[in-house]
């Protein structure tokens, strides 16, 4: 005899009431994952300044996080953090869009950028990545020599990658209007001028950033044409918005095309994960905001449930540092983020 409806019998998860309401913030069954993570996995971090929690989560558990860029001994922990050492697979710093990503593994394969190198009060700063020296550098020289000495470190982490765990932040960026060269900061927010008839503003669609991620798996083949995909996607708000829309407007567009050309990657392939870390942060089954007092930073005790919930899924959970849920840093200062420093632009007096 055949069900009355066809939701007839589906378990709680697929329903609202139950999955939802009713249910933990964070269900044990939000997450099926498509291929094992264990702590022999070789895994590739990169992304928005949220995957910094990934990866940190992950080497707490004691998986096998690439590191082909590490910190000189000796070097304080915090300043490592500070200029960019151990926070990713490589010293590359944020990568907020797919086609930042895919400029970056182009390069290794002897592309040139526009415009490598910015200059700001006689210090100079690499454009592909001005976070990760605060205070430039003393000659465009050293800059291109540690670029060069930065893109075997990278080609070398993506070759030993089993998984590349990529949380896709942003759909804005910053151009170069005669080559395309994408730029992971706006010029003239830490180094560089910004001049309008040099740069444009962009802003990826859809079918833009599927495009892009093809592109990427296609240069990242040569290298290492195994590796599996990770995907996820920030939860963190806009800090500014170039699009002259509002900004929560400008945000939800972002969050909702990334979150749909998540789908479309990870459903056209068994190679490609989604883990839902972004549901995850705006659940309205949490009982209390799940952002911190300037409603963009993820308090720490939530980053560390959303990481909980990942490991576990991979079998894991007895792994997880106690530390991962109990951080009670601040949560400004726990991610480096150059976004951010776009609210130094914002008018002091505007409601």
């Amino acid at each position: 005899m055949s069900p009355r409806s066809p939701y007839s019998g589906l378990p709680g998860r697929a329903f609202w009431r139950g999955g939802v309401a009713g249910a933990p913030a964070f269900p044990p069954d939000i997450y099926r994952p498509k291929f094992p993570v264990t702590k022999a996995t070789n895994v590739f971090t990169a992304g928005s300044c949220f995957a910094q929690h990934v990866g940190a989560a992950m080497k707490a558990a004691g998986i096998s996080v690439i590191d082909t860029e590490p910190a000189a001994r000796g070097l304080p922990p915090e300043t490592a953090k500070r200029f960019g050492y151990g926070v990713y697979s490589a010293r590359f710093g944020n990568i907020y869009t797919v086609r930042q990503f895919h400029q970056l593994v182009e390069e290794i394969h002897g592309a040139q950028p526009a415009l490598p190198v910015w200059e700001k009060d006689g210090r100079f700063w690499d454009a592909q990545r001005p976070g990760v020296e605060p205070d430039g550098l003393a000659s465009a020289a050293l800059a291109t020599e540690m670029r060069e000495q930065h893109l075997g470190a990278v080609a070398d982490a993506l070759r030993q990658a089993d998984v590349i765990v990529f949380t896709l932040g942003l759909t804005e960026a910053w151009e170069h209007r005669a080559t395309g060269t994408v730029y992971p900061t706006a010029p003239g927010t830490i180094a560089g001028t910004y001049d309008p008839d040099t740069f444009r503003f962009a802003n990826y669609g859809v079918i833009d950033i599927v495009e892009d991620f093809t592109a990427l798996q296609d240069a990242i083949a040569p290298l290492n044409p195994n590796a599996k995909w990770l995907l996820t996607v920030s939860p963190v708000p806009l800090a500014a918005t170039a699009s002259d829309q509002h900004v929560l407007p400008a945000t939800m567009r972002s969050k909702s095309v990334l979150r749909t050309v998540c789908d479309m990657l990870s459903d056209g392939s068994g190679d490609i994960d989604y883990f839902p870390s972004y549901e995850l942060v705006t659940s309205p089954a949490h009982r209390q905001s799940p952002f911190a007092d300037d409603l963009r930073s993820v308090r720490p005790e939530i980053v560390g449930r959303i990481m909980q919930t990942f490991l576990s899924a991979h079998g894991l959970a007895d792994a997880v540092a106690e530390e991962a849920s109990t951080d009670n840093a601040d949560p400004q200062d726990d991610a480096i983020c150059e976004d951010i420093l776009l609210d130094a632009f914002r008018p002091e007096r505007e409601g």
